[in-house]
């Protein structure tokens, strides 16, 4: 039998990481969480539920999962957000691996379904959503300051197993927008690094299709009302992020 080192960030998620660890019984042989200063009752709950509780100031997304990886001690990584839980088809898959199959010239992935202020959404550009999320330790690390992604340092094969990882996206629709604009900065500033410029056009058309694309080519509208905020705060996301790249290309013409 493989052993599993199941890794998560955190910062104030009272609300959400008991689920979280719950969901991770039987499955993980240890639980590392790596906090960037919580104030609420995540350290208590983390303790009391057997995890490895360490803090870390905050370096970022994948700085923060990089760091988590080095406090493992299991050849089998499993990274999950506090907001998130393994349904019991998934659980249930992945112990049967465990105990008998897991590969370690493969990395796994599952679908993520994605709850919205208490609703399952089924369409809206956020289902089906892929994840990889159970690798063996050494063959990749994690890139990128915002949507984070792991990067693989072999040619890796994947394969999927059935079930749900159950993400709890948002309880309300202030804290979508909050995110939404912080994600939107953060992603802007990722991209302008890359070499990657806004305009204008970009700031008009690129929100326009994103709600296009969700809403009509994705089926948002078969998730009614749900769906449609969804897809109206993507193409929010998308005018922040542009507007914020074109007044950083302005900048920078300013300063050459």
């Amino acid at each position: 039998m493989q052993k599993i080192s199941a890794i998560i960030i955190t910062k104030n998620e009272q609300r959400n990481i008991e689920r979280c660890l719950r969901s991770l019984q039987g499955v993980a042989d240890e639980v590392v969480v790596v906090d960037s200063g919580s104030t609420d009752a995540t350290e208590q709950i983390c303790n009391n539920l057997g995890a490895k509780f360490t803090y870390h100031p905050w370096e970022g997304f994948s700085g923060q999962k990089n760091f988590a990886i080095s406090l493992a001690s299991h050849p089998w990584l499993l990274s999950i957000d506090a907001d998130e839980a393994l349904s019991d088809e998934l659980r249930d898959n992945i112990i049967k691996l465990k105990n008998n199959a897991l590969d370690p010239n493969k990395a796994y992935f599952f679908n993520r379904l994605n709850n919205y202020c208490g609703k399952w959404v089924r369409h809206s550009g956020w289902h089906p959503d892929f994840c990889t999320r159970l690798w063996h330790r050494g063959t990749a690390v994690w890139e990128g300051m915002v949507h984070e992604t792991l990067a693989f340092k072999n040619d890796i094969k994947t394969q999927h197993i059935k079930g749900n990882l159950l993400h709890y996206t948002y309880y309300t629709l202030e804290q979508h927008a909050l995110k939404t604009k912080c994600y939107a900065l953060l992603s802007a500033e990722e991209a302008f690094q890359r070499g990657q410029r806004g305009s204008m056009v970009h700031v008009v058309l690129k929100p326009l299709w994103s709600f296009v694309r969700n809403y009509v080519f994705f089926g948002g509208f078969l998730d009614g009302r749900t769906g449609f905020l969804i897809c109206r705060m993507s193409a929010y996301y998308s005018f922040l992020k542009y507007s914020r790249l074109n007044e950083l290309r302005k900048e920078k013409e300013a300063n050459s």
